[in-house]
């Protein structure tokens, strides 16, 4: 049974009033008040750009997210699907998996250069191992015996992979994407910290040379409510259509 609208709110702010309270009594600039946070929101959403910070980081991680998706798919199918395709290609999927992030950035910064598509590149392929290797967990466990009834039935091969090879693989595509997407924007924000001159990496290394802690716990909040919102309007609703497709 799920909890009323307003109590899944009580939680947060007790731990609101906690931090306001805990803020007033330390009285130090390296811990602002849930108030100051407000007020430097404030002040970058309507004097410092953000929305335009904002925007830059989310089309980033709307194109490495797309770009990650997509080849981790296909490249998980063929894995989950032909042995010995993932035999040869395991150790490579191994060593992509193990290699830092920040390896992956700096090299495609300096092969690719300070430009936009080395920082979508290099985001993406830090996500496409992942998505991979959950999405060749799915497709091994495929259930042959429908397949081989889509077969009986003579439905052709896109018909055989959309209506009945694709819907299986659905709870592993959005688990994929759900972890993609959190995993993505925290790399893009350390792509845009080394390398970009715009977006919330740049703005959130800009005000840690300045100690600017309310103005980062601003930033933070901020890009976390996208992420909110944007699970609230996406993943949840496709969770619903998924669900009603395999019932």
């Amino acid at each position: 049974m799920s909890l009323p609208n307003y109590q899944r709110y009580i939680v947060p702010l007790i731990l609101l009033a906690l931090w306001q309270w805990s803020a007033t009594l330390i009285e130090s600039a390296d811990y602002p008040t849930p108030i100051q946070v407000y007020h430097a929101f404030v002040y970058e959403l309507l004097d410092e750009q953000m929305l335009f910070h904002l925007g830059m980081t989310l089309w980033r991680v709307f194109l490495a997210f797309i770009i990650s998706m997509v080849l981790g798919v296909i490249f998980g199918i063929m894995m989950g699907r032909f042995p010995k395709l993932n035999e040869l290609s395991d150790p490579l999927l191994i060593l992509a998996l193990n290699i830092p992030a920040l390896v992956t950035i700096l090299l495609c910064y300096l092969t690719i250069g300070l430009v936009e598509a080395a920082a979508v590149t290099a985001v993406a392929l830090n996500k496409i191992p992942t998505v991979v290797a959950m999405i060749r967990e799915g497709a091994r466990v495929v259930d042959n015996d429908l397949m081989d009834v889509a077969k009986v039935f003579r439905l052709s091969p896109a018909k055989q992979f959309f209506q009945v090879f694709l819907p299986q693989l659905y709870p592993y595509i959005m688990a994929s994407a759900r972890t993609g997407l959190s995993l993505i924007w925290k790399i893009v924000l350390v792509v845009e910290l080394l390398g970009r001159s715009n977006g919330v990496g740049f703005k959130l290394h800009t005000m840690f040379q300045f100690f600017d802690i309310a103005g980062i716990l601003a930033y933070t909040f901020a890009f976390v409510g996208v992420i909110f919102l944007l699970e609230a309007l996406l993943f949840r609703p496709l969770d619903k259509v998924v669900s009603r497709g395999r019932g």
